[in-house]
């Protein structure tokens, strides 16, 4: 008999938002049970007592967590045989710093640039110094964690661990970072002195198995009406700039940038 697993996520859908799919593409990742609800941004009040998504109930616990980046935390301390953090303490402590950071920060990017994943908006899109400071910022942090990563894993003698992440497995890092790549590629913003190790990993994020899995299930909520929001179509019409849709089957190659 089938037992309910202890998680219930609820959320809004994730084609277009970046903090609900924080938390999708690490339960997702690492296969853990949950029970999922997909509402429209409009109804989130109607199944969240904070009126925020996404939240992830515990039944076991009879607790209600909130904000994603606590959610990820939570996952990690119930789950200590997943690394959702890296096992290193230095790399943890880093991986740590620069999921924070996203959290916190890139101000710019989130209020101009909105999550819209499977929309590609082609012309002259009007990138302001801010924006290309905040993207400057993240090609520098994947940069350094990749750098810091590989020295670190050489000197435990686990190099052949490195899978191409940022603090070398899928972590909770990678997933905050993950909706800074849709920003990138929905609209052509500069990788501008990107160096070779973080072009390198955003290959491996665009490219990973499990990844593609999620990212098949934002062309699949295209197909549902309730999932559209009108606002986030359109965007930079007046610059003369065009929304198209990405093919699904996109690659992303480091070579070809």
């Amino acid at each position: 008999m089938a037992t309910t697993p202890d998680y219930h996520f609820i959320g809004t859908y994730t084609r277009y938002s970046s903090w609900t799919a924080r938390i999708e593409i690490l339960l997702s990742y690492f296969a853990i049970p949950h029970t999922k609800q997909f509402v429209p941004l409009e109804k989130a009040r109607e199944v969240s007592t904070s009126g925020l998504v996404p939240t992830l109930t515990s039944r076991r616990l009879n607790t209600t967590i909130t904000d994603s980046l606590a959610i990820a935390e939570f996952l990690a301390e119930e789950n200590p045989q997943l690394p959702l953090w890296p096992r290193d303490a230095a790399l943890r402590a880093l991986a740590r710093s620069a999921a924070a950071e996203m959290h916190s920060g890139f101000a710019t990017l989130r209020n101009t640039f909105h999550t819209n994943f499977v929309a590609h908006y082609a012309g002259d899109i009007p990138v302001s110094d801010a924006a290309r400071k905040e993207v400057a910022r993240a090609l520098a942090i994947w940069d350094a964690a990749r750098s810091r990563t590989v020295q670190r894993l050489a000197e435990l003698g686990e190099l052949e661990g490195d899978e191409g992440f940022l603090f070398g497995g899928f972590s909770i890092a990678d997933a905050f970072f993950w909706p800074v790549l849709w920003r990138i590629r929905t609209y052509n913003l500069p990788l501008d002195g990107a160096s070779p190790a973080a072009l390198k990993w955003i290959e491996t994020m665009w490219n990973d198995p499990k990844i593609r899995k999620v990212i098949h299930s934002y062309y699949e909520q295209v197909k549902n009406p309730e999932t559209h929001i009108a606002k986030y179509g359109g965007l930079f019409a007046e610059h003369g700039v065009k929304e198209e849709t990405f093919p699904e089957d996109w690659t992303f190659r480091a070579e070809q940038v």
